[in-house]
């Protein structure tokens, strides 16, 4: 009932009809390849099958139930405390993956991808161990997102293998590669990867199909709402801003609304509506303030900055970038660090502080290069570049210029070209 099968498409190429009702009604057993076919097409583990004797057992297999519906509810905080318990009875060992990933999603949710990390790590080794294919896909597009918000560089890659494991499945399981291609368009938004993660947003609302998980969905037109407005694409930007918004208000889930009204700011910051975007960014703020929300703050701090100073308000600009350098600092959050520099470096040329544009921007090139993001290293010495040239060092304008477009174009432009360089800083 709940995979949506008939006893007949179960048991699909291996066993009859109504031999899947003598196992299901417990009047004979299967054998251990029609229980593998049986678990394989109701998305389950061979394990979920398999009785526990063990003590606590009837416990821990009661809690889990209860542990998965409170994670699904949205009840995080319940499920935390409901969960901590259940690890305490070490009872199951064959449990204990489904109950750590369980946990770690519980963590995740409110924000607390470090405690999440841990627990998906050992849930991974458990899902890999016991070689359960559908579960340890999950496991590493859970380890992908973790890695994709605590902005560790191989985000990408655990997504990318996430999804292979998915789909060497067979049939390929199509909510969870919907997930997966969701994951990793996310991983490509924090990349700036626009159009790659456009593409991919539009393959998992296609895998999705007519299953729709409104929490997922609501993320995707978030992630899809980023890409169409850096794209230029500002209408669309706002309609996929407005559809996210709407199902996170139904869902309550204020987390997530928090950066989906600061993503809505910034499109409306971007068409000139300065006064609508400030009211969605103190919203965002507030919000992000309400659910306790650390990781990620310093994204809207620096939105709050980006608008203050289109409004001319230096002042304030230079508090929202320095209290998002000391959340990002605080949260570990590297690329963000160096974004902090980068809009405190921007302030400092609206003052004629020379000297500490030089110092900020020296500062976030180094982060970036640490990080290895190259496209937020090349926005960054375009950015420097055209500070540099407006005060008319047209040589180092130049040679940031240089390393931005040898970043995105790598070996066009060679560091022999010495008499185009010449004839750049002196035209």
């Amino acid at each position: 009932m709940e995979a949506g099968l008939s006893l007949a498409k179960v048991g699909k190429g291996c066993v009859t009809a109504p031999a899947v009702y003598l196992i299901e009604t417990g009047r004979t057993r299967p054998s251990l390849p029609t229980l593998e076919h049986i678990a394989r097409r109701l998305g389950k583990s061979v394990e979920f099958f398999l009785a526990d004797q063990s003590r606590g057992a009837d416990e821990t297999r009661s809690g889990l139930i209860e542990l998965e519906a409170m994670v699904a509810e949205g009840r995080h905080q319940d499920a935390i405390a409901h969960g901590e318990e259940l690890l305490k009875l070490s009872s199951s060992a064959h449990r204990l993956g489904q109950l750590r990933f369980l946990l770690a999603q519980a963590y995740l949710a409110l924000s607390q991808p470090d405690k999440a990390a841990s627990l998906l790590h050992e849930a991974h080794a458990h899902f890999e161990s016991v070689d359960d294919a559908l579960m340890l896909a999950e496991c590493m597009g859970y380890e992908a997102t973790v890695a994709a918000i605590t902005q560790q560089p191989d985000a990408q890659d655990l997504a990318e293998r996430a999804l292979a494991v998915c789909r060497a499945i067979n049939p390929v399981p199509a909510s969870t590669e919907a997930r997966l291609l969701s994951i990793l368009a996310t991983v490509h938004v924090g990349n700036r990867g626009w159009s790659k993660a456009i593409t991919l947003y539009e393959e998992a609302i296609e895998a999705a199909g007519s299953v729709f998980d409104l929490s997922r969905m609501a993320k995707m037109y978030g992630g899809l709402s980023l890409a169409y407005r850096e794209t230029g694409h500002v209408d669309a930007a706002v309609k996929y801003a407005g559809r996210s918004i709407a199902l996170l208000e139904v869902l309550r889930d204020r987390v997530s609304l928090a950066r989906a009204e600061n993503n809505l700011g910034l499109i409306l910051m971007a068409q000139g509506q300065r006064s609508a975007a400030h009211k969605h960014l103190d919203r965002s703020l507030e919000l992000a303030e309400e659910a306790h929300l650390e990781i990620g703050r310093s994204h809207v701090l620096m939105s709050l900055c980006e608008l203050s100073l289109l409004q001319d308000n230096v002042q304030a600009a230079r508090q929202f970038a320095e209290q998002a350098l000391d959340m990002a600092q605080r949260m570990k959050e590297a690329a963000n660090v160096a974004e902090a520099h980068v809009w405190l470096g921007r302030i400092a040329a609206e003052v004629g502080d020379d000297e500490l544009v030089d110092t900020e921007f020296a500062i976030a090139i180094q982060r970036l290069t640490e990080v290895g993001i190259e496209e937020r290293l090349l926005r960054c010495h375009g950015i420097y570049a055209e500070i540099l040239e407006k005060r008319g060092q047209l040589k180092d304008a130049y040679a940031h210029m240089k390393k931005a477009f040898s970043a995105s174009r790598p070996g066009l432009l060679q560091p022999e070209d010495d008499e185009s360089e010449e004839r750049a800083t002196t035209a």
